[in-house]
């Protein structure tokens, strides 16, 4: 009753003419006020059929029905910081190097929050930022640098769920809803207060698992939990259980990340089914943070003159293709949500473009009025979305046809490279001969059971071919083998005597103490013989 009540007072707010609407941007006292969401590892599907099926997201129906959703939006890397150094930067990750978790935006890097704030806006940002350089644990780095080394290693702990038994409890991830309240205080005490309009950040880490003591040093992230009060948003008997390959016939990028993310052993049905009830669950816990701050902006009569954008930094695979996390291009971890509702955006429409993460940069200087600089990877998206671009057509060309998400971290063997176009994804690795690629038609198998890329290789190569064209993909993945050995080197030599132990305690430790002496040998050759990668 509550969210009915709400949609009527909203729809009444925001049918309200917008500035700008006759076609003409809105001058400095008419600028609305923006607020961002960003979660982690939301699954974007969730927000369109059939997704939206399996758990009730109130208040992103509610933006959905009140402004415009991407249906096809995406990570340009899925893992956190490389992907909100993207966000934040409007920049390709290969031109930022934002190579993994360690290595994001220089702290000083000037964001669209900083150009903002130049042009008169007033800034807030709150929770969960993970886009600058420096921040993560040495496991996750070491892995990262080591990734072309000839061992295999299980670097994840097995996932698993955890269950709150208290039954009325709600705000199972606490420190989010301590940033949400922070928001909404701020909302209340000090934004309402201001002649100038304001921006407002809330990062979130949810529905991003937990933390997993088993997993040794800084704990990986491998446990989904909740409690009883969200898994009654989830609608058990829609929760599909994804097919996989067997592991023989696995591509070997793929068997390499479900190993090492510890997910080769044996899942029953149940286990499968569990882990992802209660992904969802915590996508349901998200949503109600996100819900705070647009009550919080109703109350304050401050949502018709507000944009709310919702997005994620990437998704969450919950035991597709044998894997949980991200650091993959299947759609359930490279497709992130995408929402934006306001004064201007057009209402309960659905767009199919593609688009990427590296649009929120120009999308918010457009929101503001501030000229592009012209040497950003993104585009705006108000050309889809709002109603002060009447001649629609006219700007369908503005943003390309196409999606790049690139990936270099840990978990994979080799760098990766996505084209997404609106009928299919092709996805290279390394230099582009030594892995075979892969090819899917999103449009007929969504979830990309079957690669065709030898079987139309025509296509196979013309998609190559643009993508070449957009980034020299050999050069960059060697230059990325090139940075990790450095940077290997540079870290072992910090630990000085102490390196066996170290090295031999990370992540990976269950694995690595049974046969030191071999791992540390791998090591020594691939520093001693290998100048680029690695044929795999």
């Amino acid at each position: 009753m509550l969210l009915l009540c709400v949609s009527v007072v909203a729809a009444s707010a925001l049918a309200a003419p917008a500035p700008g609407t006759s076609g003409k941007r809105p001058g400095a006292a008419q600028m609305p006020n923006v607020v961002l969401v960003a979660s982690d590892s939301f699954d974007g599907r969730l927000t369109f059929y059939p997704g939206n099926q399996v758990v009730k997201l109130p208040f992103i129906n509610f933006m959905k029905a009140h402004g415009t959703s991407f249906l096809n939006a995406y990570t340009n890397s899925p893992i956190c910081c490389p992907s909100r150094a993207a966000m934040w930067s409007g920049l390709f990750t290969h031109l930022t190097e934002s190579w993994n978790n360690f290595k994001g935006l220089d702290p000083s890097y000037t964001t669209w929050m900083d150009i903002m704030e130049k042009h008169g806006y007033l800034t807030q940002k709150f929770g969960k930022l993970d886009y600058t350089s420096g921040h993560h644990s040495i496991s996750n780095r070491v892995e990262a640098w080591t990734r072309d080394v000839a061992f295999l290693l299980r670097q994840e702990g097995r996932p698993m769920v955890h269950l709150i038994p208290d039954k009325t409890k709600v705000r199972v991830m606490e420190k989010d809803w301590e940033n949400t309240d922070t928001a909404v205080n701020w909302l209340r005490k000090e934004a309402i207060n201001y002649t100038q309009p304001f921006v407002l950040y809330l990062g979130l880490n949810l529905p991003h698992p937990y933390p997993s003591p088993s997993s040794g040093e800084n704990f990986g992230s491998s446990t989904f939990q909740t409690s009883p009060y969200w898994l009654k948003k989830v609608s058990y008997d829609a929760i599909r259980i994804p097919k996989w390959s067997p592991l023989s016939e696995m591509h070997p990028i793929d068997y390499y990340s479900s190993y090492t993310k510890n997910c080769t052993g044996k899942f029953t049905e149940k286990e499968i089914k569990n882990i992802r009830a209660f992904y969802y669950a915590m996508c349901a816990e998200t949503d109600a943070m996100l819900g705070e701050i647009i009550l919080a902006l109703l109350q304050l009569d401050l949502l018709e003159k507000t944009i709310i954008i919702y997005t994620s930094d990437h998704g969450e695979l919950a035991m597709e293709h044998r894997q949980f996390y991200k650091m993959s291009m299947y759609e359930a971890s490279a497709h992130v949500p995408l929402l934006i509702m306001g004064p201007g955006i057009k209402a309960n429409l659905q767009v199919s473009n593609v688009v990427s993460l590296v649009d929120i940069y120009p999308t918010m200087l457009d929101i503001a009025g501030i000229p592009l600089p012209q040497n950003l990877s993104g585009y705006s998206l108000l050309p889809l979305s709002s109603e002060m671009f009447k001649n629609e057509h006219k700007f369908r060309n503005l943003h390309p046809p196409w999606i790049l998400s690139e990936f270099h971290g840990c978990d994979v063997n080799a760098s990766t490279y996505m084209l997404r176009t609106n009928q299919w994804k092709y996805i290279a690795y390394s230099d582009g001969a030594s892995v075979p690629p892969q090819l899917f038609d999103i449009s007929s198998d969504p979830d990309e059971l079957t690669d065709i890329a030898a079987k139309f290789p025509e296509i196979t190569y013309s998609l190559d071919q643009k993508l070449r064209s957009i980034i020299n993909y050999p050069k960059v993945s060697a230059s990325v083998h090139q940075y990790n050995k450095e940077q290997f080197i540079k870290w072992k030599q910090s630990t000085g005597q102490n390196y066996s132990n170290v090295i031999a305690n990370l992540r990976w430790h269950q694995d690595w103490l049974k046969e030191p002496r071999r791992y540390e040998s791998a090591i020594d050759q691939w520093l001693q013989t290998h100048t680029s990668p690695p044929k795999i």
